[in-house]
């Protein structure tokens, strides 16, 4: 699973962008009302909203990969392979802004985020410090195609565990982006207008659904 990992943590790193743009008011505010505290902050926000990423990921690899084996059936993992491949081409599509269907996930993710409103309203605005960690948690919650992408694969990761490393590795692929909102670095703040960035992160991660599709197509001789 170690490519998959791999994979994953420069799809969040190449979609930090779009991270930027979906996060980035959220983690700057946050340090308003403590700014001398802006090391502790992003960093608390930052743990929280990656424990959220590796909880996903446990639950969701752990269910399908219990479902598949109480069924005896390893087979329809891989069409679910395929399946997530075809999420990464969408991805691709939507960052690059060539086509924008995978907005109907998120629009589906924004049935709990509407739920998340109470809890969303007990930890904002940052009273404290520590306050940023579960408010991390809860925005880890936000309907995020790029996310919700990247949960495809740990559907298919085989387990709970492995589920769980593959969402981490893709949290801390967005790290270089989030950490700089927090910080004021504006480098990284000029990646959410940079259309190289976006169509070049866009092909990179096209290649890796197309070439992981075709993988899947080949194991099943469709090809």
């Amino acid at each position: 699973m170690t490519i998959d990992w791999l994979g994953a943590f420069f799809i969040g790193f190449l979609g930090s962008s779009h991270c930027i743009g979906m996060c980035g008011g959220i983690a700057s505010l946050m340090t308003i009302n403590h700014p001398g505290r802006k090391i502790v902050i992003p960093m608390l926000y930052n743990v929280g909203r990656l424990t959220s990423y590796a909880l996903f990921g446990a639950i969701v690899g752990g269910t399908i990969s219990t479902l598949a084996y109480t069924m005896s059936a390893n087979h329809p993992l891989t069409w679910l392979r395929l399946v997530a491949a075809i999420f990464m081409i969408l991805l691709a599509l939507y960052l690059s802004n060539w086509w924008k269907g995978l907005v109907f996930t998120e629009k589906l993710g924004g049935i709990l985020w509407q739920a998340l409103t109470p809890v969303r309203k007990r930890v904002m605005p940052i009273k404290s410090p520590i306050y940023a960690l579960p408010c991390g948690m809860v925005w880890g919650w936000l309907p995020c195609g790029l996310v919700y992408s990247a949960l495809t694969w740990a559907a298919v990761s085989g387990g709970a565990v492995n589920g769980s490393l593959l969402m981490l590795a893709f949290g801390l692929g967005t790290l270089p982006a989030m950490f700089s909102i927090g910080y004021g670095a504006n480098y990284f703040q000029r990646l959410k207008q940079s259309r190289l960035m976006r169509q070049t992160g866009a092909l990179l991660i096209l290649s890796y659904g197309i070439y992981t599709a075709y993988s899947v197509l080949l194991s099943l001789h469709v090809l």
